[in-house]
């Protein structure tokens, strides 16, 4: 009992150590991760190298995976270089496998101990970061080793050598067992060494132990699949078509395994475990590569298999905060800024209803205004509760610059659509309650100061997105000038007042009122500008004139 408690410790360090790697090369490197995966893949050959290169940098499949979805879930990538990038993480999983047997005893205690050392020193920093990788790629080594020893005694227990001897080749049989190891393992790698193990040792025969490692494989794919149900259906997609070509795999080596399993026997190697290693690369290798021209046809029957459903009436809620990607730093902050992007769009819109209430063209507040105001809610609501999740001692200090500015333009626009609800409640008020309307110079002045604050907000949300120092100096500009031509609008009603315009003597407290409104709702759209500027450079603050009462 001990001893397979100790080699189910020394899986569960395996993976842990995977994890540690994985998380840390994603904070350090997330955001390269991020633009190798999702630009410039539209060619086959360039994304299946991809997924090879980036599952050897973070030494899971699974990872790749998880990334992979996840840019496809939200629009970053289309489904045919997905399933690419899949195809190699696949090939870059059993080639990490081939490295991982070598005799690395040494490298474990030197990269645990020099891991922790900048991971203690340096905590903040990259240095710090890497430190942690290097723990992570020790702890691996160490697993390694464990596993190892602690099958060693496994092997010469009666039961399991009664066991194992009832694999007699069934390859069906085989590769369920190696699915079933995958899954427990939670990773295809661990289920390919031990195997490698209990071949070298053997306790199971060659054939057998084919078949456990194209098991093991589909056991992967099938644990990717299930680890997606969470997400939409373009991210399920992904992980379909994945193990779908794990099963194809399977389909197109039942007819060879025979003789191909006769023929490496013949071959006397004495060294079985690289036998089986080198197996599983030639396996993947040449199945992604057979594969790699259909992943368009692949795109289709997935497609097919799980379509896309119809969304009924206004959807609300996040479509972009995908939980699986906190660990990564930079791909979760870039789905913030997009779901703040999105309050910015319904806020755009509410201002575009408050421009035809003021034209009556429309009713002040109808069902389509009361859905876009619960919208902007529900995902101010979510991006909070979102970038409270991320590990902010983590984040480096670029990112924790970004996770400041976008929690605060969330801040600023669910004030902003607040605000524009009670101005479209008021004008309702006027119009059914009190039966006046605006002088028709008035409404004219009205509009175009609306016109100009949604011209503000527009450039304000490219400005947050972009970071240019030009466009924010643009923008305080543009609020200078918001500034006087409210003030010059608030002294020509004031003069139609003297002038005794009924209209305007009806409605100039409402009409000052929602001028003063239009200010502070400038104030919040063009709040982006001075935080690109006090970034960007430390003088750049110093060319932009304050006006008196003004907080830069």
């Amino acid at each position: 009992m001990l001893t397979l408690l100790n080699l189910l410790s020394a899986v569960a360090l395996l993976i842990w150590g995977t994890h540690i790697v994985r998380t840390g090369i994603l904070r350090v490197y997330g955001g390269q991760l991020r633009q190798l995966l999702s630009q410039n893949m539209s060619r086959r050959p360039l994304a299946f190298l991809a997924g090879i290169l980036v599952t050897a940098v973070v030494q899971s499949s699974n990872a790749t995976a998880m990334l992979t979805t996840s840019f496809v879930g939200q629009g970053l990538m289309a489904l045919t270089p997905a399933l690419a990038i899949m195809l190699g993480a696949d090939v870059g999983t059993a080639l990490m496998s081939r490295v991982l047997t070598f005799d690395l005893s040494w490298l474990s205690p030197l990269l645990i101990f020099l891991g922790v050392i900048f991971f203690l020193s340096r905590k903040q920093t990259r240095a710090g970061q890497l430190g942690r990788v290097g723990i992570g790629l020790g702890l691996i080594v160490l697993a390694l080793q464990l596993i190892v020893e602690a099958a060693t005694p496994i092997t010469h227990a009666q039961g399991v050598k009664v066991l194992f001897a009832s694999l007699t080749g069934d390859i069906l049989l085989d590769a369920l067992l190696g699915a079933v190891f995958a899954m427990v393992s939670y990773s295809s790698l661990a289920a390919v060494l031990l195997t490698a193990t209990l071949a070298e040792s053997g306790v199971i025969g060659l054939p057998v132990a084919i078949g456990l490692v194209i098991g093991a494989n589909i056991g992967s794919g099938l644990l990717a699949f299930l680890s997606t149900s969470m997400q939409n259906t373009a991210g399920r997609q992904v992980a379909l078509g994945s193990l779908l070509y794990k099963l194809i795999g399977l389909v197109l080596i039942v007819p060879v395994l025979a003789p191909l399993a006769q023929w490496m026997d013949s071959l006397q190697y004495s060294n079985v475990q690289g036998l089986v290693i080198g197996f599983h690369v030639a396996y993947n290798s040449l199945r992604c590569l057979i594969l790699l021209p259909s992943v368009g046809y692949m795109a289709r029957i997935c497609a097919g298999l799980l379509p896309e459903r119809p969304q009924v009436g206004v959807p609300t809620g996040p479509r972009h905060l995908d939980l699986t990607a906190l660990t990564t730093p930079s791909l979760a902050l870039a789905n913030a800024v997009r779901e703040t992007l999105r309050m910015g769009d319904l806020v755009d819109a509410l201002l575009g209803s408050m421009l035809n209430v003021l034209r009556g063209t429309q009713a002040a507040v109808t069902q389509e205004v009361r859905a876009q105001s619960d919208e902007i809610e529900a995902l101010y609501s979510a991006i909070k509760l979102y970038l409270a999740q991320m590990p902010r001692e983590d984040l480096s200090e670029q990112d924790s610059r970004r996770w400041a500015e976008i929690i605060e333009l969330a801040i600023n626009l669910n004030l902003a659509s607040d605000l524009i609800e009670r101005m479209l409640r008021k004008v309702q008020q006027q119009k059914t309650a009190q039966r006046r309307s605006f002088s028709e110079v008035g409404l004219e002045e009205l509009a175009g100061l609306q016109t100009q604050l949604m011209a503000n907000l527009r450039l304000g949300l490219s400005v947050f997105l972009s970071g240019d120092p030009e466009s924010a100096r643009q923008l305080l500009r543009e609020k200078r000038r918001f500034r006087a031509q409210e003030r010059r609008l608030a002294h020509a009603h004031v003069s139609r007042l003297q002038r005794k315009v009924v209209q305007s003597m009806e409605t100039s407290s409402l009409h000052l009122e929602l001028i003063a409104d239009m200010k502070r709702l400038n104030s919040l759209f063009c709040g982006s500008a001075y935080v690109v500027l006090e970034t960007s450079d430390t003088g750049a603050l110093s060319d932009v004139p304050v006006e008196a009462g003004e907080a830069p």
